[in-house]
């Protein structure tokens, strides 16, 4: 019987750098959920981040996600939030998504159990567990339990290998000059480096 649904799942964040653990949280959804894409949405307006001087413009973030998923034919980049004015909400970004893809695409969106937590900031949150299959990748010392068991009904948990990688921490060391080898792709490395990015 031939497959007629397209599934994609989509990795939003800001991507402040994009690293090792975002790329293995995304294989392995892709893997052990079986989702034919998976399509990374940089942010260029987090609505819960605006005051954030640390994140750069978001060109240099897509261009980052743009070179560290080059080499992988199931991963894609959307500048969908780049081209858009105002905050860049999860809410809208889905909308449109679902305008783009159709209804004969399922679409899910592969969220870090840190940001689940925190789902009273989301703005519409129950039209978007009620508009995409919500994944909510589980990490060490991230208590679900905090989470109405309500909410927790409508999400997938989805564990995902530990690795202990963190954007604020890549910054962190490019300050102090260390070496952020292998905690990114080799090509965000080198165009961090260029372009003189959170120094």
């Amino acid at each position: 019987m031939l497959k007629t649904t397209q599934r994609i799942a989509v990795m939003g964040g800001t991507f402040n750098p994009i690293h090792y653990a975002h790329l293995l949280s995304a294989e392995q959804v892709r893997v052990g959920l079986g989702y034919d894409e998976i399509l990374f949405i940089p942010s260029a307006r987090p609505p819960h981040k605006v005051t954030d001087a640390d994140i750069i413009e978001p060109e240099h973030r897509y261009q980052m996600v743009l070179l560290a998923i080059a080499e992988h034919p199931h991963f894609e980049v959307s500048r969908i939030e780049l081209e858009r004015a105002g905050p860049s909400y999860t809410i809208e970004t889905l909308k449109a998504l679902q305008k783009i893809y159709g209804e004969t695409t399922e679409l899910a969106w592969i969220i870090g159990a840190d940001s689940l937590i925190e789902y009273k900031v989301w703005r519409d949150f129950n039209e978007v567990l009620a508009r995409c299959v919500m994944i909510a990748t589980t990490r060490p010392n991230y208590d679900l339990n905090r989470v109405p068991l309500e909410v927790r009904k409508r999400v997938t948990t989805f564990p995902i290998t530990g690795v202990d990688i963190s954007a604020t921490a890549i910054r962190e060391r490019i300050r102090k000059g260390l070496s952020i080898r292998y905690l990114v792709p080799e090509t965000v490395e080198t165009y961090i480096h260029r372009y003189r990015l959170y120094q």
